[in-house]
């Protein structure tokens, strides 16, 4: 008996018991299972799952879910996740930077059009969407690129993406790389033959 009443209790993630605190310029309004959250860094929206439900408990958030199991705890925590990494991005924003190491590799950013040229015999041109804004520092000389956004996932998805066109290759480390990232370098047939 004990055992199934232990069983019927909801399981509570313990990324998603702690409340999304909302900081001030920021506002969280909820339609139904959609939240529109809108702030000085721009406007998102996130559509929660039909088990996950939000209430407002003072200048904070809390999410709860009423899922069987263990997607009770699951989907608890990936909401509350989604919606503070929302809430910070439309207050505060994010930023990937981009670095560009190779002989000739560039970066140009003309409105939403970035143009690369990463050792290919033509330049090669993406366009941002529209939550993303893209510069190069002046003092890089191009070869730095900074990406910004109020939307995580989709600022992310478009630096991987360029990061994607030319991966850091580990002989001479050319490529594009995220700023910080660690490249596992592999020695040379020149190395190679040193060593005997």
């Amino acid at each position: 008996m004990a055992e199934a009443q232990a069983a019927s209790v909801l399981k509570k993630s313990r990324v998603g018991k702690r409340a999304v605190l909302v900081p001030k310029g920021v506002t969280v309004n909820q339609t139904g299972q959609k939240l529109d959250i809108q702030g000085p860094k721009g406007k998102l929206v996130l559509d929660l799952p039909a088990l996950v439900a939000v209430r407002k408990e003072g200048d904070s958030w809390l999410v709860e879910s009423s899922a069987e199991g263990r997607d009770a705890a699951r989907l608890q925590g990936l909401s509350r996740a989604l919606l503070a990494s929302m809430v910070k991005g439309a207050a505060e924003g994010y930023e990937r930077s981009l670095e560009l190491v190779g002989t000739g590799y560039r970066a140009e950013v003309k409105g939403k059009v970035v143009t690369l040229s990463l050792g290919f015999s033509h330049p090669t041109s993406i366009e941002l969407p529209a939550s993303i804004t893209g510069n190069v520092p002046a003092d890089s000389k191009g070869t730095m690129l900074i990406l910004n956004s109020a939307d995580k996932a989709a600022l992310g998805q478009m630096a991987a993406t360029i990061r994607g066109l030319r991966p850091p290759e580990p002989y001479g480390g050319k490529g594009v790389r995220y700023r910080g990232e660690n490249i596992r370098r592999k020695a040379g047939k020149a190395a190679k033959g040193k060593a005997k």
